[in-house]
């Protein structure tokens, strides 16, 4: 008999499990659960926010102009590369369009329910303690939740992702401002800004692209953070400026003492884990950003037979996920032996307490930068997978050391590899 497995969302990491998880027949069968009717998850742009026809949080964080930061050389599932005549700084269209050539390419789309909602996971309860806990799942049509139905599977991968779910820290007197206040998670374009003053709080990747997206219509921003202050040229109509402590009705208050008058503050502080559709019965929990039990950021420890992919921050994301999904396939089929539970838990725990004592904050417990590469192998060693390609790494790098200093013009740049190891820039 195939083992039985459930994909939670067909964006960019569930397709990519029903890739893996259908190339070797009769091993596995999938299928993946997406309550929209598009495949393609954070990709699929839209102009709408907040919730949908059907009354659904809007998942997708794309805005209009909005183009990757990552060159499509690298960014691109091992094997199936990105058309050569696209730039190598991509649109959401193009993205959005390689996943579903991908979806096609690889005979995807039948094991795809779309307009299915997951509304509860949990450990059947006859599986648990046997070492093999199985899971059931019971989902319903959009607009139809008297077609719920149960069913049980053998592995579950949460592929849900994690940038629909606004984080908006709290700060003394945001009530009384009286313009205009969004998350990132809700810019489309930069036309609803035209000629506002505005504090964009936040200057990591979203805030400093977005500030360059809106510079050309807003009449001035202040983008408002607490880091070392970007060594980068910057749009003539923005300025860098401490964080905010303090809001006013028009106004905001800077750490430095300062107060900056404003028609608008757009929140670049990031997202929210969330997986409600767990039942307390999993074992899952979120502790301010950190999801736990997981080894290597990926498998539930207590249920080994439950997968979270893709929940790593500040990553060359398809390479990765492509590597995490062929480690755990491997350990649901049984190619793969994991350490003990307690082994996992120990590793676990000095890999956190390592990143605290390196000065990273809680939150930060899945971000990855530099520390990808070592994940990365980690994984494709203990799996017996093919490495990831030198050059994702080569290039990724290359390129943000050029973003650094020349923010507002490095999406010009092209790049094409020449061999494992080595590519060009034109």
């Amino acid at each position: 008999m195939p083992t039985k497995v459930a994909v939670i969302g067909a964006g960019a990491a569930g397709i990519c499990v029903l890739r893996h998880a259908l190339a070797s027949e009769g091993v596995f069968e999938a299928t993946a659960f997406e309550k929209s009717n598009k495949l393609g998850g954070t990709w699929v742009y839209t102009d709408k926010t907040e919730t949908d026809e059907n009354g659904l949080s809007i998942h997708s964080s794309m805005y209009k102009n909005l183009r990757t930061n990552i060159p499509k050389e690298v960014m691109n599932f091992p094997g199936f590369p990105f058309k050569t005549d696209l730039p190598s700084f991509l649109s959401h269209e193009n993205v959005a369009e390689y996943l579903e050539d991908y979806v096609d390419h690889y005979g995807l789309r039948d094991h795809i329910q779309f307009e299915t909602v997951v509304d509860s996971v949990r450990p059947s309860p006859e599986s648990v303690g046997s070492g093999k806990v199985k899971w059931e799942v019971t989902y319903h049509k959009v607009g139809q939740p008297s077609s719920a139905q149960t069913n049980v599977y053998d592995g579950i991968f949460v592929c849900s992702g994690h940038y629909s779910d606004p984080l908006m820290p709290k700060m003394k007197g945001l009530e009384n401002f009286e313009g205009k206040i969004l998350h990132s998670h809700n810019y489309r374009s930069p036309e609803e800004f035209r000629d506002l003053r505005v504090v964009i709080l936040g200057a990591a990747a979203s805030g400093q692209d977005i500030c360059v997206d809106m510079s050309p219509e807003a009449k001035r921003i202040y983008l408002s953070h607490n880091k070392t202050p970007l060594s980068t040229a910057i749009p003539d109509n923005v300025e860098q400026v401490d964080g905010i402590v303090e809001v006013y009705k028009d106004s905001v208050r800077l750490s430095n003492g300062q107060e900056i008058e404003c028609d608008a503050i757009l929140f670049c502080t990031g997202y929210l884990y969330n997986f409600n559709f767990l039942e307390p019965e999993c074992g899952v929990k979120i502790e301010e950003s950190r999801i736990v039990p997981l080894y290597k950021h990926l498998v539930h420890t207590t249920y080994p037979t439950m997968f979270f992919i893709g929940m790593c921050k500040t990553i060359c994301p398809f390479p990765q996920f492509d590597a995490q999904i062929q480690f755990s396939l491997k350990v649901l089929d049984g190619r793969l032996v994991l350490p003990s539970k307690l082994e996992m838990d120990e590793e676990t725990e000095t890999d956190y307490k390592t990143r605290l004592e390196r000065g990273l904050p809680h939150r930060h417990a899945h971000l990855m930068g530099p520390r990808q590469w070592e994940y990365n192998s980690q994984l494709t060693t203990m799996a017996g997978l093919e490495p990831i390609s030198p050059n994702v790494q080569l290039l990724y790098e290359h390129v943000h050391a050029i973003r650094v200093k020349q923010l507002t013009t490095y999406k010009r740049l092209n790049f094409r590899l020449t061999g494992p190891d080595t590519f060009e820039q034109y």
